[in-house]
């Protein structure tokens, strides 16, 4: 098992790699439970997404874990099942089920690109410096969640954000956790964020604010309401409202876990010389996925940027997937127990994760301006849209332009141009 998962070139071993996929399942914990919720607005059952989501991160993670060798969890994204619901089915008002079939064709067609091999080199060609501006915004933005979710910033409609009510028992909460994080972490604690979300989640037992789970064992819902729904509908994908749909999960899904697999691995220190080993493999892996999840009735599953978290305890194969894998599988019967793992109980974690990864950002080259520009957009216009997608937009738009305007134009990889137009009509066309 040593070998296979070569824990000696990644400098690694069993406790590291069980403790890093633990945090990285506790991290992303929350999707059983807000998946369905989201989903269920759509008119979907809510038991059937919850085992479709479950299974879909199950296999998604064991397939990146043992094909690509990457410590990195698959579950649906919280984007897309958004854009799902209240877009799709509420908005354009198309039935889930052709929705749904409008996922399943998205990820045949993710199948095929990366059989292809185009979206491995896609991945490749995008310029190191960009590739270190995502790894930071994916930082930015991370944090940003936590301390959204801890209640630390919140909405405001003269300033758009501002600072919460820290006396919230839930945002204390959190404070405290992200205090205790901190503390451990810089006194150099290995699983310092591990350590954090328990002592969290017990303080939080202790004062009444989180509730003692009644039971421990749940019965594993029926997946029956949702299996198979993709091909009832095939014949409605030729329609132009479903066609647009599908480019908008392909196109979408297909940079979020581009930003996201750049960025992992970068951390994960598996990225060398601005090339990512085994890139095709976690882009299958990821592609099948996508297509047994909408099998299963699930919206799009992506690659989790909550894995940073898994990393940052000193995941570095696959066997932290393995360890993520075997959680979800286990919380199929352990339902009521997720109860616990509260947003204020991993806030703390993504906040320091946000932070360690944003470090990447000293690796940009911040001397030339036609680099500066398009890195920063990259990173700011992550946090500002809630979408990996839209900052590599920016960054991929103004990038080649800025070199074609001090005539460096043979500088620039043709693929980077096609991104660029691909973009620009995505924005014409079809973004909102």
């Amino acid at each position: 098992m040593r070998n296979f998962f070569g824990f000696t070139e990644r400098n690694t071993s069993y406790k590291q790699e069980i403790l890093a996929g633990l945090t990285t399942f506790l991290s992303v914990s929350y999707i059983l439970v807000v998946n369905p919720l989201i989903l269920s607005q759509a008119g979907m059952d809510r038991g059937a997404v919850f085992t479709a989501t479950a299974l879909t991160a199950i296999i998604g993670t064991l397939l990146i874990g043992l094909l690509a060798n990457y410590p990195i969890a698959i579950a649906p994204s919280m984007g897309l099942n958004s854009f799902f619901t209240f877009s799709v089915v509420i908005g354009m008002g198309i039935e889930w089920q052709v929705a749904l079939t409008g996922v399943f064709i998205a990820g045949i067609i993710f199948m095929i690109l990366s059989l292809m091999k185009i979206r491995e080199k896609i991945i490749n060609t995008i310029p190191e410096d960009l590739k270190h501006a995502i790894a930071a915004g994916i930082g930015f933005f991370i944090a940003f969640i936590g301390f959204k979710n801890a209640g630390i910033i919140v909405a405001n409609p003269d300033t758009f954000v501002s600072i919460g009510d820290l006396t919230l028992p839930g945002t204390a909460l959190a404070i405290i956790g992200l205090l205790t994080t901190i503390i451990m972490l810089v006194r150099g604690m290995n699983g310092a964020i591990f350590y954090g979300m328990a002592i969290t989640t017990i303080i939080g037992m202790l004062i009444g604010f989180i509730k003692i789970p009644s039971s421990i064992i749940g019965t594993i819902p029926s997946l029956e309401p949702t299996f198979g729904a993709v091909f009832m509908n095939l014949d409605a994908i030729f329609t132009p409202e479903v066609l647009a749909v599908i480019f908008t999960f392909l196109f979408v899904a297909f940079f979020d876990t581009a930003g996201a697999l750049i960025a992992l691995t970068s951390q994960a220190g598996i990225m060398k010389n601005n090339k990512i080993p085994k890139i095709g493999r976690a882009l299958l892996a990821d592609s099948s996925a996508a297509s047994i999840g909408a099998i299963l009735g699930t919206s799009t599953p992506a690659t989790s940027v909550e894995s940073s978290s898994g990393i940052a305890v000193g995941g570095r194969t696959g066997f932290t997937s393995i360890i993520t894998a075997l959680c979800f599988a286990i919380a199929l019967f352990f339902s009521p127990i997720l109860a616990v793992i509260t947003t204020e109980v991993t806030a703390p974690a993504l906040i320091v994760v946000g932070a360690l990864m944003a470090m990447d950002i000293r690796n940009v080259n911040w001397s030339k301006i036609e680099v500066v520009i398009p890195a920063f957009l990259t990173i700011i216009m992550m946090p500002l849209t809630s979408s990996v997608a839209m900052g590599l937009a920016f960054g991929f738009i103004l990038y080649p332009l800025a070199l074609l305007a001090q005539k460096r134009y043979r500088e620039i990889n043709p693929i980077m141009y096609v991104i660029c137009l691909l973009f620009i009509l995505y924005f014409i066309f079809i973004a909102e």
